[in-house]
C-alpha cells in the first residue's frame, strides 16, 4: 500500500473535525513537514480561522516520532486533548495504519497527591499532622471543598485538577496537592503506585504525542532534570507567550512571610542551634524588608547584602542538619521533613542567587497592599538559554496568531535566541519564517480607527476628552464593546464614568471570575466588557455582540517596570535601540492580540478604536501599525461613528 499523501490526511483529518480547508492551513502542515524532515526550525503565523492545531498535529502525527505540543492556556490544552487529537487519531487511522496514542502532561501540582489527601497536610504552628477534613467545618465553603476532592478522589481516572467540577480554591487544592519538591517520591510513598501524576509521566512515555504547557516546558528546559520524555518534535502553540512563561519559571522571590513558614517548618526537624541561627537570618531579613522601596536594585545594598548571607548560611546549616535529627514525636517524619526541606532549599537557592550576583540577573523590590514587600531576581534576558535548551536536538515549530511585529519574524527570533533569519554558521540554529495569512477579508471586514484629534495620555490624571470618546464610540456601537485598558485603574474608572452616562450594561473585570464575565457579555449585544491583560488575549466572543474593541492607550510597558527598564537598558548599552527591541515589541505584541479580538469568524464585522494619537503621529506609529491585522485605516472620527452605527443597525434588522 503507498504511503498517503500530506494533503490525503489534512483532508481526513478536516472532514473529522467538521471544519473547511483553508490554503494557508495547507502551507503550514507542508512546512511543518518540511522543518520535520531536515530537523530545522520554523516561526510560523498563521490567523485566528486557520486551523493551525491541525496544521502542525497532522504533519506530525504522519512523521511519527514523538512529538511534544506546548501550549500557554488551559483553553487549548483541552481543546487538543479532547477534541482536535482524539477526531483526528480516529481519521488518520485507517490511512497510516496505526493509531497514535496521546497523554496530557502537566506539573505534579495540578493532580491530587493521595498521600496528602489520606495523611493530611504537614502544618507549621502544631505538632505533627493536621486532619484538614475535621479541622474544616463541613458547613464552611472549604470544608465542603475537601469533602467534595475526597468523594472525587474515588471516582477521578487522572486526579486532574481541571478534571474536578466544579472547581475549587486555590486554597482548597492547595491541601490535597504537592509540588515536586514536596514531594515524597514514588519508592518511598505508601500510595506510589496508584499515584496521579506518576501515572501521567507513565502515559506520557508511551504517548506518540504529549500536550504540556509552557511552564513545564520552561522547567524541563532549566532545571536540568529531565520531566518531559525524549522527543524529537516539539511544537509551541501561543508561541507569543513562551518569553515570559520561561521568565517566570526562572524568577526567584523572597518574602518575610515565606521566610518565617520555613522557620517554622524546620525547628522541629533540626538541633536547636540551626533552628536559632535560621530564626535570627529571618528576623534580620524581615527588618531589611520593612524598609524596602520599589524599585530595581542596581547594586544590593550592603544591609541586604548581609542579610541575605546570613539567611543563605543558616539556610544551608539547616538543609545539613536535617538529614541526621529524627523527632520521634512528630508523626509522618518523612513528609513533613520533605515540605521543611522543600522550603528551605528554596530560600537558599534565592539568597544564593541575589548574593553571587551575576550581570545576568535583575533584583528588585515590590511591594504590595496586601502581601507586603517582596524581593525578585529575574534574568535580564532568556535569549540564550532558549537557544541553547530549545533548539538542540530536535526540530521545533513555534506558531501563533502574532509572531510577525513590523513586518517580519526577527524581533520575536531575537527573543527566543535566534539570529535574523538566514543567517549562517555552524553553531547557529537554522529557522525559516512563513505568514500563512489569514481566511479572513480584514479591510472589508474590520477598520482601524485611530483617535489623531485626542489629547497624548499623560502618566497620570483624567482623560476627559478619551471619556467623552469612548461614551460617543459605544453609544453608536449600541454596546458591544471589548474595552481593552492598559491598567485596571483605567477601566475602573471609565466603567465608573460611562455607567453614569450610559443605559448599556457595563461589565468589569474583577466584578465576577473571568468565565461568567465573557459568558454574560457573549449573550447580551447590549453590554460592554471593560478589563485590562487577560482580555487583551483570552476573548472570543464571534457574532455581533463584539463589534467594538477599544484600546485606551498603547500599551508600552511602564517606565518603572525593573524588568522591562533593565532589558531597554542592556539593549541601548550593546549599541542597540532598546525602545524599539523591548517597550515597542511589547506594545506591538499586546495590540496586535488586542486587535484579534474583534474578527473571529468570517460574517464579523466591526472597528478596533485606539484612543492614543501617537499610533497615527509617532515615528513608532507605522511600526505597531504594521503588526496589526490588515483593518481599512482611519482617523475619521465621524465615518468611525458611522460605520459602527450601520453595523450596530444591520445586526439589530437581522434580529441581534
Amino acid at each position: 500500500m503507498t504511503k498517503p499523501s500530506l494533503p490525503e490526511l489534512l483532508h481526513a483529518a478536516v472532514t473529522a473535525v467538521g471544519g473547511v480547508e483553508r490554503p494557508g492551513q495547507a502551507s503550514m502542515a507542508e512546512a511543518v513537514a518540511g522543518v520535520i524532515d531536515d530537523s530545522s526550525h520554523l516561526l510560523v503565523q498563521a490567523g485566528t480561522g486557520t486551523g493551525k492545531s491541525l496544521g502542525y498535529l497532522v504533519p506530525a502525527l504522519a512523521h511519527g516520532e514523538r512529538v511534544v505540543v506546548a501550549t500557554a492556556t488551559l483553553a487549548l490544552q483541552r481543546q487538543l486533548v479532547e477534541r482536535d487529537l482524539p477526531r483526528t487519531v480516529d481519521a488518520l487511522h485507517p490511512l497510516l495504519r496505526r493509531r497514535p496514542e496521546f497523554a496530557m502532561l502537566k506539573g505534579r501540582s495540578n493532580y491530587l497527591c493521595l498521600h496528602r489527601l489520606h495523611e493530611g497536610a504537614p502544618q507549621d504552628e502544631e505538632e505533627g499532622l493536621f486532619d484538614q477534613f475535621e479541622a474544616a467545618a463541613p458547613t464552611s465553603k472549604l470544608g465542603q471543598d475537601l469533602l467534595r476532592m475526597r468523594d472525587w478522589a474515588d471516582e477521578t481516572e487522572t486526579g486532574d485538577r481541571d478534571d474536578l467540577t466544579p472547581g475549587v480554591s486555590d486554597r482548597a487544592w492547595s491541601q490535597v496537592s504537592v509540588s515536586s519538591r514536596e514531594c515524597l517520591g514514588a519508592s518511598k510513598c505508601a500510595y506510589g503506585a496508584e499515584c496521579f501524576a506518576e501515572m501521567a509521566r507513565e502515559r506520557a512515555k508511551l504517548a506518540d504525542v504529549v500536550v504540556t504547557n509552557h511552564a513545564l516546558l520552561a522547567i524541563d528546559a532549566i532545571e536540568g532534570a529531565p520531566v518531559l520524555p525524549q522527543h524529537e518534535v516539539l511544537i509551541v502553540d501561543e508561541a507569543h507567550e513562551l518569553v515570559s512563561r520561561v521568565t517566570g519559571v526562572a524568577t526567584g522571590e523572597l518574602t518575610p512571610g515565606q521566610v518565617n513558614r520555613a522557620v517554622r517548618r524546620a525547628a522541629k526537624l533540626v538541633n536547636e542551634k540551626a533552628a536559632d541561627a535560621l530564626q535570627t537570618a529571618s528576623e534580620g531579613f524581615e527588618r531589611v524588608m520593612e524598609l524596602a522601596l520599589p524599585g530595581r536594585l542596581e547594586t544590593v545594598p550592603e544591609d541586604l547584602g548581609y542579610a541575605l548571607m546570613a539567611l543563605r548560611d543558616a539556610a544551608r546549616t539547616v538543609i545539613s542538619a536535617m538529614g541526621s535529627t529524627r523527632d520521634k514525636s512528630v508523626q509522618d517524619e518523612d513528609a513533613v521533613r520533605k515540605q521543611a526541606l522543600a522550603s528551605v532549599e528554596s530560600i537558599h537557592a534565592v539568597a544564593e542567587r541575589i548574593t553571587h550576583g551575576s550581570e545576568y540577573d535583575v533584583v528588585w523590590y515590590e511591594r504590595h497592599d496586601r502581601f507586603g514587600a517582596s524581593l525578585r531576581v529575574a534574568p535580564l534576558s532568556v535569549s540564550g538559554l532558549l537557544r541553547e535548551k530549545l533548539f538542540t536536538e530536535r526540530s521545533v515549530v513555534l506558531t501563533s496568531a502574532t509572531l510577525k511585529l513590523g513586518g517580519d519574524f526577527n524581533g520575536v527570533g531575537a527573543s527566543l535566541g535566534l539570529a535574523p533569519e538566514g543567517t549562517g554558521g555552524e553553531d547557529v540554529p537554522q529557522w525559516k519564517g512563513l505568514d500563512v495569512g489569514s481566511p479572513f477579508d480584514y479591510p472589508k471586514q474590520g477598520i482601524l480607527y485611530v483617535a489623531r484629534h485626542l489629547a497624548t495620555p499623560g502618566r497620570e490624571g483624567s482623560r476627559g476628552d478619551m471619556m467623552d470618546e469612548l461614551a460617543e464610540l459605544v453609544e453608536a456601537a449600541g454596546g458591544r464593546t471589548l474595552g481593552l485598558f492598559s491598567s485596571m485603574r483605567a477601566a475602573q474608572a471609565a466603567a465608573e464614568e460611562l455607567r453614569g452616562r450610559l443605559d448599556n450594561p457595563i461589565l468589569l473585570q474583577g466584578e465576577e471570575t473571568l468565565g461568567e464575565l465573557i459568558k454574560n457579555f457573549a449573550a447580551d449585544p447590549q453590554t460592554c466588557l471593560f478589563g485590562t491583560l487577560s482580555l487583551w488575549q483570552g476573548v472570543d466572543v464571534p457574532g455581533p455582540s463584539c463589534q467594538l474593541v477599544v484600546m485606551d492607550r498603547i500599551p508600552f510597558p511602564r517606565p518603572d517596570d525593573p524588568l522591562m527598564s533593565a532589558r531597554q537598558k542592556a539593549v541601548e548599552e550593546a549599541g542597540g535601540n532598546g525602545f524599539m527591541a523591548v517597550a515597542a515589541t511589547h506594545a506591538a505584541l499586546l495590540m496586535a492580540q488586542g486587535a484579534g479580538r474583534l474578527v473571529r469568524a468570517t460574517g464579523d464585522r466591526g472597528v478596533v478604536a485606539v484612543l492614543d494619537p501617537r499610533l497615527a503621529n509617532a515615528r513608532y506609529g507605522s511600526y505597531l501599525r504594521a503588526s496589526l491585522p490588515d483593518f481599512w485605516y482611519t482617523t475619521d472620527r465621524n465615518q468611525a461613528r458611522r460605520s459602527l452605527a450601520a453595523i450596530d443597525a444591520a445586526s439589530k434588522a437581522a434580529g441581534v
